[in-house]
């Protein structure tokens, strides 16, 4: 059995960063979140990482990244673009939003040749994440059997407005029965709850309830799926959005879950999420960065 893979998704334009959040440097040492990832990845037990970017940016993040972290582990990159897409479909006029995130994986079919981890270069997952997903990856499972890193909400709000999580409703077996998306969870009086009237009303979450931060493992037979159905999602909302719909990660799961094709289970991590999706995260970040270190979670200089 191949060992599992590290595919990380950098493809993202981060406009509400205001730029390439990506290679945004978290510590003195201009280290990014993505040199964290890859660290924590290699403690794990990961030895391949595929990143997917954007063509126009692999000498950036060759530059920031890629020569830090190839001489200790095998890195590759995948390209996404807007261009790949099935005969017969040709790009919007005017459209410069990339297909989403079953598309970026999608793009990088030709570098997973085993079972595989997904995540987003953008969040700060933690080192208990990744040994809980490699360990699951490392042992035997049919092509039908996938796995989510579950997060207590309570780890995962911001302290600058609302989030999107993805709500999760587990069985008695540990798998994944629902994955429900509430767009604006806050913190609310010392605990957390989610609006659907625009502040209206406001419905409470227990700060342990277990939602998804997009750390998925997979098999390979995931591609397959996502290559089959591509046509059918750009049929359907091509003619509706066509500047802005997104072929979906979440989504398709869900679906593959619902006709009764993969099974989800959820792995349970203790782990705090961190993430940049507004300029005032960083600070904050950074300072989680510096407590962890002075902890002896992490050197000061990752590569050294």
């Amino acid at each position: 059995m191949k060992k599992p893979i590290l595919l990380i998704m950098a493809a993202g334009m981060g406009s509400r960063f205001g730029g390439p959040k990506q290679i945004e440097p978290i510590d003195e040492h201009d280290h990014v979140i993505l040199d964290f990832s890859v660290f924590d990845a290699i403690r794990a037990g990961f030895e391949k990482v595929v990143l997917i970017i954007k063509k126009e940016m692999e000498q950036d993040f060759e530059e920031r990244v890629g020569k830090r972290i190839r001489p200790h582990v095998q890195l590759e990159y995948a390209f996404q673009s807007l261009d790949k897409l099935p005969e017969g479909y040709a790009i919007p006029e005017g459209r410069i939003k990339p297909w989403g995130t079953a598309h970026a994986i999608l793009c990088a079919k030709d570098h997973l040749d085993a079972p595989f981890a997904v995540l987003n270069a953008d969040d700060f997952y933690g080192a208990d994440a990744y040994k809980k997903i490699y360990n699951f990856l490392s042992a035997k499972h049919t092509e039908s059997e996938y796995a989510m890193v579950g997060y207590q909400l309570g780890n995962t709000l911001s302290d600058f407005g609302s989030v999107a999580r993805g709500v999760c409703e587990i069985g008695a077996d540990g798998k994944l029965v629902t994955l429900t998306e509430r767009l604006k969870i806050e913190k609310r009086d010392g605990a957390a709850a989610f609006t659907e009237d625009d502040g209206a009303t406001y419905t409470p979450l227990a700060l342990d309830t277990l939602v998804s931060m997009n750390l998925f493992g997979l098999q390979r037979s995931v591609l397959d799926e996502f290559e089959a159905r591509f046509p059918a999602f750009l049929d359907e909302n091509l003619p509706k959005n066509p500047m802005k719909c997104e072929y979906l990660l979440p989504r398709v799961l869900d679906t593959l879950m619902r006709e009764g094709k993969i099974s989800i289970e959820v792995l349970e991590t203790s782990a705090r999420w961190h993430g940049i999706t507004n300029r005032p995260d960083l600070p904050i970040l950074k300072e989680a960065i510096r407590k962890m270190k002075d902890e002896g979670q992490y050197p000061d200089e990752l590569w050294k």
